[in-house]
């Protein structure tokens, strides 16, 4: 039953993955005459909040009001352009997916209608300030060499040095300078995290593992803040765990797991500067003489 499940539930995330997880284009910021993408979608947010029933797909919201239809590099059917004025945050443009990229021209009348029909009087000189947004955005800093840490896969990057502003109902209120990846010594490079899972193999590996006890799974290891393995668990709910697994079987393996790896220690990773915990994907297979395979890629 459990192989079968596990058969089951690859084939689902397959194709969910291969339908649903096209990298998206981002919106950009204008800052300090600088135009820079930015993961940070503040209309998209407004939209959702105005229209909660829409049909979403991860926090996207679908928009048919372009000529060629919505394109699957860009589900919400539009990018945003945003300028900080005078330390205060503006939408000043709504464009067509790709148009800024593409140096396509971009009608400053479409995009003046766009922005009238959501906020109507609000507009004023063809932009709306975001006197409803209080939070952080942040940026990749323009320097070289600056490497890209980390990505959803779909949309949210985070990049070694960024700029981090906050505002508080649209009020510029801080900005900040941030370095993103703090060496640790003594402790694992953490840049490239597709290496992370043969780091943790190795040490699963040194472990002595029961033949009565089949602990072959998907398994998430959560990295916390501070550096240190801070949970293990199986990629399945609890609900499913209590189905398909033996209780005794099933704590047995997150307990080799944690033996294992409790002495690890990794450089820290940030995101807008603040320390952030990120989970690790590792996948092995366990032979009948108890020694290990890592299936993980």
């Amino acid at each position: 039953m459990k192989i079968l499940f596990k058969i089951l539930f690859t084939i689902f995330i397959f194709i969910m993955t291969d339908i649903f997880a096209s990298p998206q284009m981002p919106d950009y910021i204008i800052y300090k005459k600088d135009t820079i993408p930015t993961y940070n979608l503040i209309l998209e947010q407004y939209l959702q909040k105005q229209n909660p029933d829409e049909e979403k797909l991860f926090g996207l919201s679908f928009r048919g009001s372009e000529k060629l239809g919505v394109p699957l590099n860009c589900w919400r059917g539009y990018q945003a352009i945003y300028e900080v004025i005078d330390d205060k945050l503006y939408l000043t443009k709504i464009i067509s997916c790709g148009a800024l990229k593409d140096k396509t021209s971009i009608s400053a009348d479409d995009s003046t209608k766009k922005i009238k029909k959501i906020f109507g009087d609000k507009t004023r000189d063809n932009r709306v300030l975001i006197d409803w947004f209080s939070g952080i955005i942040n940026f990749p800093q323009k320097i070289k060499n600056n490497r890209q840490l980390r990505w959803d896969g779909v949309f949210y990057k985070i990049f070694e040095y960024e700029t981090v502003l906050e505002f508080s109902s649209g009020n510029l209120v801080r900005q900040e300078e941030v370095h993103n990846y703090q060496k640790v010594p003594k402790s694992i490079n953490r840049i490239d995290k597709d290496k992370i899972s043969d780091v943790l193999f190795k040490r699963l590996k040194k472990e002595k593992w029961q033949n009565e006890n089949d602990c072959s799974e998907r398994y998430l290891v959560t990295i916390g803040g501070n550096g240190k393995v801070s949970q293990i668990r199986m990629t399945y709910s609890e609900k499913e765990i209590e189905e398909f697994f033996e209780k005794e079987e099933y704590s047995y393996c997150i307990k080799k797991f944690e033996n294992a790896l409790k002495d690890l220690n990794f450089d820290i990773i940030k995101d807008k500067g603040k320390p952030m915990s990120e989970d690790v994907y590792i996948e092995i297979w366990q032979k009948e003489n108890g020694k290990l395979e890592n299936w993980t890629h």
